[in-house]
């Protein structure tokens, strides 16, 4: 599983100990709702539901686009392409074309054994000077350093979650960083701002993939990227297979300064025959999606479709 947390019990902390404690409460801003429910360790996704409807529904109140509340500027940002294993290189590479001829600014290629050197070494002979980098998704380790190693002539990006996500995972990413050139981005590991603290003090990595539900929400999201950016990490925006809702959401946060590597935001038909958010993301041009021009942001969830795919709901008033 990728987490702990999962929807059932994400559901029953909210509607049993975090939203009790925050009905009916004047909360003027983001930090006096999580000083309310601060007292909930980990469960980051449940304090992340209710930190992004508040600044959702403040800049709503306010009368700004979500980003500019959340203090960016961009009325588009830019959005790469992923790959997964495919059944043949040719595939790949077929795949990889039309990625570029759509615009796509960078390519994420998915990087497993059995599904590695020879891929990339087979790619960059192809694309010799385009933007890519690995994703491992935390399936190797340190004992495969010299594999990495030999990373470092394909010119990576980066290399994304090499190691495991364990109790050694910021050491054991911070002695691989010193053994290679092509820089390691942490992903699984990056759970909260307190791990980041941790990560840049030991020398894990030097770039970082935040995902706002996992980090706790848009206040933490922001955060990371402020005391990244102090340290000239740069970060980017990882997907959770989000809704319409959740990548306009994502999008509205990768304005801010150090969002600098072209996030994982995409079109909703790339996952969905019909998305429960409305209006549906859809790319404004080569390889980036338009930020919010309304108040908030204009995605909501389709009525009809969002009673199709209840199994269970509850109404909490003050």
């Amino acid at each position: 599983a990728y987490s702990a947390e999962h929807t059932i019990a994400t559901f029953h902390t909210v509607r049993e100990h975090l939203a009790p404690r925050i009905i009916g409460q004047d909360l003027e801003s983001a930090q006096a709702l999580l000083d309310r429910i601060a007292f909930i360790k980990g469960n980051q996704f449940a304090r992340a539901a209710l930190d992004i409807a508040w600044w959702v529904l403040d800049a709503k109140r306010r009368g700004v686009p979500l980003h500019v509340a959340l203090g960016g500027t961009a009325d588009r940002v830019r959005v790469g392409a992923d790959f997964g294993i495919q059944d043949t290189l040719d595939i790949l590479l077929e795949k990889i074309q039309g990625a570029i001829d759509q615009g796509f600014p960078r390519i994420k290629l998915k990087f497993r054994p059995g599904w590695d050197l020879n891929m990339v070494a087979a790619v960059r002979s192809t694309f010799p000077d385009f933007t890519f980098h690995v994703d491992c998704n935390a399936a190797y380790t340190l004992a495969d350093a010299d594999l990495f190693r030999k990373l470092d002539k394909y010119r990576l990006a980066m290399i994304e979650q090499p190691l495991a996500d364990d109790g050694m995972s910021l050491i054991n990413h911070a002695d691989l960083q010193k053994m290679i050139e092509t820089p390691v981005c942490l992903d699984e590991s990056v759970q909260s701002l307190s791990v980041v603290q941790a990560a840049i003090r030991l020398g894990s990595c030097r770039v970082v993939n935040i995902k706002m539900a996992r980090v706790g929400g848009l206040t933490a999201s922001r955060d990371i990227q402020a005391l990244c950016g102090e340290h000239n990490i740069p970060c980017w925006i990882g997907g959770m297979l989000e809704s319409a809702i959740g990548g306009a959401i994502c999008a509205e946060l990768a304005t801010l300064p150090n969002f600098t590597y072209p996030g994982d935001i995409f079109p909703s038909s790339y996952f969905y025959t019909n998305d429960i958010g409305k209006p549906e993301i859809v790319l404004s041009g080569p390889g980036e999606v338009r930020t919010s021009q309304v108040p908030g942001i204009p995605q909501a969830p389709d009525p009809d479709l969002l009673k199709q795919w209840t199994v269970e709901h509850v109404a909490l008033r003050g």
